[in-house]
């Protein structure tokens, strides 16, 4: 039996021994581990169970699915509420000019962007698990439904005949119809997300793996940087969508630069500059200023005043904001009808957002310490993106500048959100139409200086070089894909060649054979630790991967390789060993009587190396025939055929399969190892395996492994186990039938 005994020393080094007899799956199935009894549920029992209805149940599903319930009646007013106002402020304050600006993007009238600022943030509060994430409208999503908008309305659709026989566009027309297909994507993004949420796939995250979103939010940085040139340098250009639409765009601006308006740059660059000039003051100073310096707000405050005052848009040609309606628009059905065109788009949008959303969300849990609920922010997004695009919003999800904003002025809970969407109410409601005069070149500038952030995640290409290649190829894969093909497209790729390098990664496992620490049950490789030392017969082989059809193949030539013993080059040397003997006993009786020496050749076989070789010798010397890798006694012309059947082909007498980092096995697996045990066992060596998991057993149980000539017998719970049994076995040499 197993004794077991810890013990300190007076170094305080703790000693670990065990004493044991060697186990085997057999023993361990049979006599040392023994199954709880289970009764198993059957489909209906489970079913039944799912829909049984308690009360302690219905108050964890509502709970669950209204957050504020748990928090709102327990608020703290005293420890939070004053943090929660000053961050709200803060925080509508940023929102209402990034409104106004991401609206461009999305290629629909300013005001949308303020309802986009209002409504999904107010029922966050209500559905959202992140205290700190603020919801509303995003460049990288707002750039995505400009592009659908654009693709399903073009100014093309919109023509009209205007003076001198020339076509103009139908800005009206063109606006209300890309309003209503923005309106009906955000319905379907709404639809998705939820659905998604109610199907607990919250999971779905993990399949953007991090350096595929800041590729691509790098990519999506270089899109509404280029769709912005034109308002910055106030030229008249056509919204490119599709693949190249970047190189398009950047040809478009250099052909009518010529037509640049001057006060516009100048607007342009002034206030691009003082908003790098507060943002950096703020990131200096965050420490010592009690909120950050609301420098968005006040160059819309100023432009505007100027730009009212100096009448910049009637004297100078300054495109402006235009026409804000005052107050709400009563809600809408959204047109269905344009829905099918929509579906590839909305699931893009979705998948993005929620990644984006609850990457953000993790951060600010992690920091203060509490938890958020995948699926249920999947459900919360959804339910905003659903409810508010029946009050002609676009999709909207987490914004970073703004979370960081929300965070770093005191923000406590939802509440702050919430206040944040009373300010931009107010402002729809009764002062919307101050901001009528507000150059567009001023929302470039908001909108190219919010983007710094983004573009700072070019200093990841250096970091992953040191630490990750293929997680650098994912980001440049992701960048490049999403730059030249389009944020659409690109996603995709950048998707399918994330999950190309997980397979890669099985295809390329590390493999290694392992050596013995000694006087330890240690085994590490022998190619990369001096004290590793291999025992002698047995090889042992570890890959670094699970076991499946993808690379099976691949796992019995690395097997070969690294041991060395190969049975078909082996039995193939043994069948001229074979030839050489008949043909010399011939070639004797032949020549007896013939006194002049003969020189034959001699089939040598190198058994690390699996070749055989051709060696000149003389008739009537004796022949040398190396086997097991070393030179065995002298064999005599007179040696009959049985004695070489009686020489082991090669010195391993056992290989051992450590199995301990193989997660899961499919049936060509399973076949594969069964494959190989018959055929090394063909040359005499006995394959066996050590390290399985529970999991991985019970598996192989199920795919019926363990049939003959395969027992549990040859299974060890650790590599040690193994040795220790191949070490003391004592089967004889089988010999094999001559085909």
């Amino acid at each position: 039996m197993e004794d077991v005994t810890a013990s300190e020393e007076p170094s305080t080094t703790v000693m670990y021994r065990v004493e044991r007899s060697v186990f085997n799956e057999s023993y361990i199935d049979s006599e040392l581990l023994h199954r709880k009894k289970k009764t198993p549920k059957t489909c209906i029992r489970r079913v039944t169970d799912q829909l049984r209805c308690s009360s302690e149940k219905a108050k964890s599903i509502v709970l669950s699915f209204l957050p504020i319930i748990t928090w709102l009646p327990s608020y703290p007013v005293k420890k939070c509420l004053f943090g929660d106002i000053v961050s709200g402020i803060s925080t509508g304050v940023m929102q209402l000019p990034q409104g106004l600006a991401y609206a461009m993007l999305a290629a629909v009238p300013p005001v949308f962007g303020l309802y986009s600022s209002f409504y999904p943030v107010l029922l966050y509060t209500f559905f959202g698990t992140s205290r700190h994430i603020s919801i509303g409208t995003f460049a990288v999503i707002s750039l995505m439904i400009g592009g659908v908008a654009v693709r399903e309305a073009p100014d093309s659709m919109f023509k009209i005949n205007g003076t001198n026989a020339s076509q103009v566009v139908d800005h009206e027309a063109r606006d209300a119809r890309r309003v209503e297909v923005v309106v009906a994507l955000t319905t379907l993004v709404g639809i998705i997300q939820f659905v998604l949420g109610m199907l607990r796939f919250g999971f779905l995250a993990i399949y953007l793996t991090e350096p595929l979103v800041r590729g691509f939010t790098t990519a999506a940085a270089v899109h509404v940087s280029v769709s912005q040139l034109k308002y910055l340098l106030g030229v008249q250009t056509n919204r490119f969508n599709g693949p190249l639409s970047v190189l398009h765009s950047v040809d478009a601006v250099f052909r009518n630069i010529a037509s640049t308006n001057i006060v516009t740059l100048v607007i342009g660059l002034v206030c691009t500059l003082f908003l790098y000039g507060v943002k950096d003051l703020n990131e200096r100073f965050k420490k010592k200023l009690p909120i950050p310096i609301p420098g968005e707000i006040i160059v819309v405050i100023v432009s505007t005043g100027i730009s009212y005052g100096l009448a910049m848009h009637k004297h100078y040609g300054v495109d402006v904001v235009g026409k804000i309606p005052t107050g709400l628009l009563p809600p809408k059905v959204p047109d269905f009808s344009v829905l099918p065109n929509l579906f590839t788009d909305a699931i893009a949008i979705a998948v993005v957002g929620f990644s984006i959303s609850i990457s953000l969300a993790k951060i600010f849990a992690l920091k203060h310490g509490y938890s958020v609920d995948g699926n249920q922010e999947l459900i919360a997004l959804g339910l905003c993106n659903f409810i508010s695009s029946f009050f002609h919003t676009f999709a909207v999800t987490a914004s970073m500048s703004r979370s960081l904003v929300q965070e770093s002025t005191g923000g406590h809970t939802e509440l702050a959100g919430l206040l944040a969407s009373l300010l931009v109410l107010l402002v729809i409601v009764a002062i919307g139409f101050v901001f009528q005069p507000l150059p567009t070149t001023v929302l470039a500038a908001i909108i190219l200086v919010n983007l710094l952030g983004m573009f700072k995640q070019m200093r990841d290409i250096p970091a992953l070089w040191r630490t990750s290649k293929i997680e650098l190829a994912i980001w440049l894969v992701s960048f490049i894909a999403s730059v030249l093909l389009g944020l659409d497209y690109g996603l995709v790729v950048s998707m399918g060649f994330a999950i190309f390098t997980v397979i890669y990664r099985t295809q390329r496992p590390k493999n290694a054979l392992l050596g013995q620490i000694s006087d330890t049950g240690l085994y590490f490789d022998v190619d990369e630790y001096e004290e590793a030392e291999e025992c002698s017969g047995i090889k042992i082989f570890q890959s670094n991967t699970s076991f499946y059809f993808a690379n099976s193949d691949l796992y019995v030539s690395a097997l070969k390789a690294k041991t060395g013993v190969d049975p078909v080059k082996l039995l193939a040397a043994r069948k001229s060993q074979l030839e050489y003997a008949q043909r010399h006993t011939r070639e004797k009786k032949n020549s007896k009587y013939n006194s002049s020496p003969k020189k034959s050749s001699v089939v040598l076989l190198d058994m690390e190396l699996g070749v055989t070789n051709e060696v000149v010798a003389e008739a009537d010397k004796e022949m040398d025939v190396f086997t097991n890798g070393q030179a065995t006694e002298t064999q005599t012309e007179s040696e009959s055929e049985d004695e070489f059947f009686l020489q082991r082909l090669t010195p391993i007498h056992s290989i051992i399969l450590d199995f301990t980092p193989v997660n899961f096995i499919d049936s060509v697996g399973a076949k594969t190892i069964k494959s190989l045990i018959k055929d090394y066992a063909t040359i005499d060596v006995k394959i066996v395996l050590a390290g399985c998991s529970r999991t991985l057993l019970s598996d192989l149980r199920t795919l019926q492994f363990f049939s003959d000539p395969v027992t549990s017998d040859l299974i060890f719970p650790t590599i040690h186990d193994a040795v220790l049994h191949c070490q003391n076995q004592k089967d004889p040499p089988s010999r094999p039938d001559n085909q």
